[in-house]
């Protein structure tokens, strides 16, 4: 075999690396040993490379001596008719195949003369004349190697090569040495931050110009995605003989526009991973002028609450997201139930008695009851939903094996538990496997995304919606975003909850997506996250300054300024100059005074942060202290410290300081934040819940998840002030806070006592890990 494949012109290396290749080296000895029946023992090189092109790209084993026959008789003799011809043999998957089409669609006999290829390059060039003259030897010939295969798509590259060469140098003459220096980059326009933003939220449907963060998710193995009706050309597609009449009706229902669907299971709170599916599911329709469903996996009423409804249609269209239509698994039932008795009867499902614990695991015992009669399944399955079988007593399984092994899924269950939706109707319940494709189908989803884990179900996903003779969507799988330092599984977060080491699902210290609204991040940074992310088949695992950097760079545009003090000293000015209040104005966002002002209270006392002052200035300390005098940000003064008041412990607790406006006082070392006549607030602090990167990890965190939580990951400042300007603020309103960080209002917050989440400093702290 080696010397086989280095006869058609494979260097030894090649040829041992394609023998390691089972599957391709097999291809390729068919193809070789055909040919040389045809043309002798040897073999050309260009021959050669065409047979190895033809046995690594062809999708599809059984079209390989029809290839090899043209390539053997030289009808197919460039790589550019092998393509057109791999392409035609993979857009049409049923036998036999039109010979006329498929010979004009590959250039099979085209004879293109020199003549033609001259009179083809003279006409480009005629039409780019005045550019060529301008730019000599710097304009793109590319472009005219382009416009002249355009008109002879079948002509040899080289020859136009040539040619396009040959008539340059006519018009132009030999290269001068202005030629031979290099062109001059041109350096690209970039974003102002205010644009980046403006591109991060969009809506499903809406092809407006800001599609940029959708786009950007959009690498990777979306690129590979088949265009709606052309499902048989992804690898692993099956295709039946109905095939062909069923994408013909499924593209007469649709126009031919894309489809998604982003299907949650309403038994918990979203998280950051499914931010990262709300945006590929929305984001690819909507990059491609399509539509996506929100559709509600409804299958198991036992764990479902209609808070997990109302909460998941929220988050989705918090992230900036409508539905093109809601809809629930529970709206087909009536006609999933149909199906099943048609799988029956098509002898592709069974009735079983098989206990759970026997059947669960990868190598269960064979059923006993897989071959029973197909009229005998259809009525116990029928007793089945009657309710004269207990749970656990019979399940319906299919009959096929999936691709991690595991033998006859569970279609349908027993559980006496009322629907939310469907109410006692039902005693009987279909499982995802059996459930998933066939909605998709109902649906008419052209592209099914889902994450990795999903994988062994894609050929039960096409099983059977080819048993049943139905519209088959197809499947595609994308790696997960985790993120480190926290746990996002439902279960483990109910512990956490029921432990009290959070409140609830919306506990800021928590990854759900309505614990990252409560702690005041913006859909936009989230969105950001998730397109800097991107989507590809590995499993991305993320820190989370990763996602607070994206929060930064959204707030820094969004939250305007205001003071607030944390630790209060209060601050007395002796010689305050007027004999009431002034008001100071204080821009909303100093980077830019045209988005307005905002009127804040100067009083005789103010209250500045206990950590500003020290008795003792250090080496490289620039804030107040005795002979060391600070500015009071935005009043225009500098304050001097005059005397230190002490209480019976010897702990500061007032300053009396005399001030002097600073366009006449020397320039101090800091300006300081400052409240004067202040709201009084609460503010929670937040640090990471758990204190290693995988707490779920046996290996780093022994005890298990619940071992590790960080003491400090929440401390409550209960006396904190804020100045007057945050007043009518209302829930989830955001703002920087000078000098501390970005702040939100939180739910909590009560009529005289506001309450304010940290969600990030204003910096990344290096001491974090």
């Amino acid at each position: 075999a080696l010397g086989l494949f280095t006869g058609i012109g494979l260097s030894e290396a090649k040829a041992r690396e394609t023998l390691r290749n089972g599957t391709l080296s097999a291809l390729l000895r068919r193809a070789v040993l055909q040919a040389r029946s045809a043309l002798g023992p040897t073999l050309d090189k260009a021959t050669g490379t065409l047979l190895y092109n033809a046995a690594s790209r062809l999708k599809d084993p059984k079209h390989l001596g029809f290839l090899v026959g043209y390539i053997a008789r030289r009808e197919i003799l460039t790589d550019l008719q092998l393509s057109a011809a791999l392409e035609y043999v993979r857009s049409h998957p049923l036998e036999p195949l039109d010979v006329a089409d498929f010979e004009r669609a590959c250039g099979v006999g085209v004879c293109i003369t020199p003549e033609q290829i001259e009179e083809a390059v003279e006409a480009v060039i005629s039409k780019h004349r005045a550019e060529l003259l301008a730019e000599r030897y710097h304009f793109n010939m590319g472009l005219l190697m382009g416009e002249a295969r355009n008109q002879l798509r079948w002509a040899d590259g080289k020859t136009i090569k040539n040619e396009v060469d040959l008539q340059v140098l006519h018009l132009l003459g030999p290269k001068t040495e202005a030629d031979l220096e290099k062109k001059p980059k041109v350096a690209k326009a970039r974003l102002a931050p205010a644009e980046k933003q403006k591109v991060a939220v969009v809506e499903n449907g809406d092809m407006g110009a800001e599609t940029q963060s959708l786009l950007e998710q959009l690498r990777g193995e979306a690129l590979k995605f088949h265009k709606p009706g052309e499902n048989y050309k992804t690898e692993g597609y099956v295709v039946t003989p109905n095939t062909m009449a069923l994408l013909k009706q499924h593209l007469a229902i649709t126009g031919g526009q894309v489809r998604t669907r982003f299907p949650p299971e309403p038994n918990g709170i979203l998280h950051i991973g499914h931010a990262k599916a709300i945006n590929f599911n929305f984001g690819y329709a909507k990059a491609n002028g399509g539509v996506c469903f929100l559709r509600y996996d409804d299958t198991n009423p036992e764990k479902e609450e209609e808070k997990y409804f109302t909460a998941i249609r929220e988050m989705v269209e918090w992230l900036g997201y409508q539905p093109y239509a809601v809809t629930h698994a529970s709206d087909y039932f009536d006609q999933l139930y149909t199906w099943a008795l048609e799988l029956i009867r098509r002898g592709q499902a069974y009735v079983c008695h098989q206990k759970v614990e026997e059947i669960k695991g990868h190598n269960p015992p064979p059923s006993p009851w897989r071959d029973r009669p197909v009229e005998e399944s259809v009525l116990l399955f029928e007793d089945m939903r009657k309710g004269k079988f207990g749970e656990g007593e019979a399940t319906l399984r299919m009959k096929l094996v999936m691709e991690d092994g595991k033998m006859d899924p569970v279609a349908y269950r027993v559980k006496f538990t009322p629907h939310h939706r469907t109410g006692d109707k039902w005693c009987i319940y279909p499982t995802y496997d059996y459930t998933h494709c066939l909605c998709d189908s109902i649906e008419h989803i052209t592209h099914s995304l889902c994450t990795k884990e999903f994988q062994a179900r894609r050929s039960s996903y096409f099983w059977l919606c080819n048993a049943l003779d139905v519209y088959c969507p197809v499947q595609w799988e994308y790696g997960r975003l985790n993120l480190l330092y926290t746990v996002v599984s439902k279960r483990k977060i109910i512990r956490l909850v029921e432990t009290g080491a959070v409140r609830d699902w919306d506990d800021p210290r928590l990854f759900t997506l309505t614990a990252l609204r409560r702690r005041g991040f913006p859909p936009e940074a989230i969105n950001n996250f998730c397109a800097r992310v991107g989507v590809t088949v590995a499993q991305a695992t993320m820190e989370p300054h990763l996602l607070e950097a994206c929060a930064r760079e959204v707030l820094n545009e969004q939250a305007p300024r205001a003071m607030a003090v944390l630790e209060p000293l209060k601050v007395t000015i002796t010689n305050f100059p007027a004999p009431k209040a002034l008001e100071v104005l204080v821009p909303n966002f100093p980077a830019d005074e045209s988005r307005g002002f905002h009127k804040v209270p100067f009083h005789q006392t103010v209250y500045i942060e206990e950590t500003d002052f020290r008795e003792e200035a250090d080496k490289g300390y620039k804030r107040l202290a005795p002979g060391q005098p600070v500015g009071l940000r935005h009043t225009g003064y500098v304050v001097t410290v005059q005397n230190v008041i002490k209480d019976v412990s010897g702990r500061v607790i007032e300053l009396e300081v005399t001030c002097t406006k600073s366009d006449v006082a020397e320039k101090p070392k800091a300006f300081i934040h400052w409240v004067s006549a202040p709201l009084a607030c609460e503010v929670r602090l937040y640090e990471r819940l758990f204190l290693h990167k995988n707490p779920e990890d046996p290996s780093e965190v022994p005890g298990g998840f619940l071992s590790d939580l960080n003491p400090d990951s929440l401390r409550v400042v209960h006396n904190a002030l804020v100045d007057s300007s945050v007043h009518s603020a209302r829930p989830f309103d955001k703002f920087q806070f000078e000098r501390l960080g970005y702040f939100s209002v939180d739910p909590d917050s009560e009529q005289g006592k506001m309450v304010f989440n940290r969600t990030v400093t204003l910096k990344e702290d290096p001491g974090k890990a």
